[in-house]
């Protein structure tokens, strides 16, 4: 018996797509456009009416014979799957957050597709989708079909620009003053987000990096120093200064750090939202104001010139990847090691980059440099990333959906991960300080960005810069610096600690880092080393014009 298959013109079947997409699946889009118009109704109504217009006039215009069913599926699974991320977590699919997609691991896919949202997806994508491939669309000749889609999208581009006209100076004004609103437009944004991303993707790998001070060396003090000197770079993930104890927060988030001789500079930020493009940066010369993916990958970052220097550099991976910083240095990574005392599915806890580290410190003959890349606070799967032991907050959010826990329970689990993070830099600060016979060694732990945790219904992280909270830019950085560091360099942490209320980002970290380890190059910044001015052999140039 042969299937009866309804159907439908090619110009219905847009406008019912339309309808789908603009009253279900623009949630975040309506919302935001009517907390931005306030009290302009008529505004309101105009602005609503021309941009259904013109999302029904783009629809109508792909509703090409073979090509009209492939283009509304993804137009609808596009659109339902950033509506959930956009609903759930108020975050902006841009070419960044689709960068991180791409670059997500399975656990962390994991965590992110729970039963809710593939229930999400069955009601919002399949069964339309459904719905769309079973019809039978009936489409006319090719000249008849053009003339008949103009006769409708004309109309509609008139409708949109009588309204645009109708209220422009409100429309205008609330718009340029809310620019954040049409990144939320669904399909439309995320899916320009996805082919941008795709394009600069694919200039990114043809990229070739161009050294960066070749000639750097190290300098006297360090080269004549008779012990190793070592700096531990501990690249934070998703921490936020708020929720340290270190620099006010309520609760004592950080009882280990506050017993060690530490600096923890409170008025710190990042260089970006996501790790994509926070962690690059944090180690390129660029800078924020002049960092891009393509100008920091076409560029040597800090660790090449701690290699020119002479400097031994490894990177330890326990996260999604080291985003191309480590390209030209030791690696090692966590997750494929895969230790079933610390992961679960190839997802670690940073304790098991402590479990490894003493014996690696007990094996250094030379100048050194580590960076531990950690998982940290990387959400939404808080409760994965601490211990039973650094459960210090009740009741705490044991699921990576957010809908089934209170924000307390959200917020007790986020302030366990400091907790744990705060614990792994003590032991890292006690196992470097136990050998202070031996090496001469510093510790700077500073996070790549900030969490949102519910403020304004923002969720997790990855907001525009132009656009992010605090809550997402406000980064912790710690320093440390041992003993035997400061009698070789005239380091005090008196010294140090008077400067934790300076302004300082992820621009220092480049420069410090050198500092740190005695490098001399021609890119070395002293004004953005925040040592500089405490090193005794600094003063002693000064003092004699050097």
């Amino acid at each position: 018996m042969k299937l009866m298959r309804p159907s439908l013109g090619s110009t219905p079947l847009a406008l019912c797509v339309t309808a789908w997409i603009v009253l279900l699946l623009n949630t975040v889009f309506w919302t935001r456009t009517i907390e931005a118009f306030g009290d302009h109704g008529m505004a309101l109504v105009a602005f609503a009416i021309g941009m259904s217009a013109l999302l029904a006039a783009l629809f109508v215009s792909v509703t090409l014979k073979y090509a009209t069913k492939p283009i509304f599926i993804l137009a609808l699974v596009s659109a339902a799957a950033a509506a959930w991320f956009m609903n759930r977590f108020g975050i902006v699919i841009d070419a960044d957050m689709i960068g991180n997609a791409a670059q997500t691991t399975p656990a962390e896919a994991g965590h992110l597709l729970t039963p809710a949202f593939v229930r999400h997806m069955l009601i919002y994508a399949v069964l339309p989708s459904l719905l769309v491939a079973i019809v039978r669309i009936v489409h006319r000749p090719f000249g008849a079909k053009v003339k008949h889609n103009l006769a409708l999208i004309i109309p509609l581009l008139l409708l949109a620009l009588i309204m645009a006209l109708w209220q422009y100076p409100a429309i205008a004004s609330t718009m340029r003053n809310n620019r954040i609103i049409i990144k939320t437009l669904n399909p439309v944004m995320p899916v320009a987000a996805a082919v941008k991303f795709a394009f600069r993707h694919d200039r990114e790998n043809k990229i070739v990096a161009m050294p960066l001070d070749p000639d750097a060396k190290l300098g006297r003090t360090a080269a004549t120093a008779g012990k190793p000197v070592v700096t531990i770079i501990v690249a934070g993930e998703t921490a936020r200064a708020q929720n340290f104890s270190l620099g006010g927060y309520g609760r004592k988030t950080n009882p280990e750090l506050e017993r060690r001789n530490i600096v923890f500079f409170r008025h710190s930020t990042s260089c970006g939202t996501a790790t994509a493009v926070s962690l690059p940066c944090m180690f390129s010369l660029l800078g924020r104001s002049s960092y891009s993916t393509e100008k920091g990958l076409a560029q040597e970052n800090l660790l090449d010139v701690l290699v020119h220097a002479g400097v031994s550099v490894e990177w330890w991976e326990n996260n999604t990847g080291e985003k191309g910083v480590a390209r030209r240095v030791s690696l090692r990574n966590f997750s494929v090691e895969n230790d079933p005392r610390f992961c679960i599915n190839a997802e670690c806890r940073d304790e098991v980059m402590i479990e490894a580290l003493g014996p690696w410190l007990d094996s250094i003959k030379g100048n050194t440099t580590l960076v531990l890349h950690q998982l940290g606070s990387h959400g939404p799967a808080y409760y994965a990333r601490y211990s039973e032991q650094e459960r210090v907050f009740r009741p705490d959010c044991r699921t990576a959906e957010f809908a089934d826990c209170t924000t307390e329970e959200i917020g007790n689990a986020y302030d366990n991960t400091i907790i744990a993070t705060d614990r792994m830099l003590a032991q890292i600060i006690d196992l470097l300080a136990a050998r202070s016979d031996r090496l001469v060694s510093s510790m700077i732990y500073m996070s790549d960005h900030g969490e949102s945790l519910g403020e304004k219904g923002l969720y997790l992280h990855g907001m525009p810069y132009l656009f992010a909270p605090e809550e997402q830019t406000h980064v912790p950085f710690v320093l440390w610096v041992s003993e035997s560091y400061s009698r070789l360099f005239g380091v005090s942490t008196a010294c140090l600690a008077a400067q934790a209320d300076d302004p300082v980002s992820h621009d220092n970290l480049f420069h410090t880092a050198l500092g740190l380890m005695d490098v001399e190059a021609a890119h070395y910044d002293p004004a953005l080393d925040v040592t500089a001015r405490c090193r005794g052999r600094q003063r002693i140039r000064q003092v004699s014009g050097l």
